[in-house]
């Protein structure tokens, strides 16, 4: 159960665990209203049951109950899941930014992290992932000829190296930020303007992986995201200009 989003679970184990003595349920009532929040006696009672069912709290006898040790490992997990939510509900609000600045910080924290992927990925890849990975290049020069959208090629192509680093953390943040921008217009224009250049870059990329290059395999990373850097702040306001003449608004 998650009580992180649970109306009345999280708080009430709050109130008990902030209390040395065990507490009924009258005590929890009055806590609630002192929060500005109104609940009826019956409720708290139906709730502390399922608490006790659940084992995060015990009775004693007609003290009332007081938390477990489970109790509190609960109430510290629902607290690091709420703080987590926030911190990527911000990623999540910077990554589907059009804000110049907020594109190049989410570049910034890609080179942080793909120059270590790159990296890593070049002392323990696998054969297999190696042919993954020229499956992605073949794609996208297929789809880049064809002039279709190469975004998702270039999430693959990345994300298949952050996966090859055998570092499930470093990865993760990856992939949360993978989406930034990829498949926007800005990217897809971009990719239009520079040709296959972002190509040569991922076939350079994957010889140093080829030949377990770590530290070739990290510079290739480096001047891929640096170019890619360049480029998104160089067509940034000829694609604001573009964006709002299509949509009738010369500024």
């Amino acid at each position: 159960m998650d009580i992180a989003k649970d109306k009345w679970k999280k708080p009430i184990l709050e109130i008990i665990n902030e209390s040395e003595d065990p507490v009924g349920s009258w005590f929890i009532v009055n806590a609630f209203t002192e929060r500005g929040i109104e609940v009826s006696s019956a409720t708290i009672g139906r709730e502390l049951n399922q608490l006790e069912v659940l084992g995060y709290v015990e009775k004693h006898g007609f003290k009332g109950r007081s938390i477990t040790v489970l109790g509190k490992q609960v109430v510290e997990a629902a607290n690091t899941s709420l703080e987590l939510d926030y911190y990527k509900k911000s990623l999540d609000d910077l990554i589907n930014s059009d804000v110049l600045e907020n594109f190049l910080m989410v570049l910034e924290a890609r080179l942080a992290i793909e120059r270590q992927t790159a990296r890593l990925a070049a002392q323990r890849i696998t054969d297999a992932e190696l042919d993954e990975l020229e499956s992605c290049l073949r794609n996208q020069h297929s789809h880049s000829i064809d002039h279709q959208s190469i975004a998702n090629d270039d999430i693959a192509f990345h994300g298949g190296i952050a996966k090859a680093s055998k570092n499930k953390a470093l990865f993760s943040l990856y992939m949360m930020l993978s989406a930034m921008g990829q498949q926007s217009q800005l990217f897809e224009q971009l990719r239009y303007r520079v040709g296959d250049n972002y190509s040569n870059f991922h076939g350079r990329i994957l010889t140093a992986l080829q030949s377990r290059n770590a530290e070739e395999a990290e510079q290739c990373m480096i001047d891929h995201i640096t170019k890619l850097t360049r480029d998104v702040d160089q067509y940034w306001h000829e694609y604001q200009r573009t964006k709002n003449e299509s949509d009738g608004r010369v500024l």
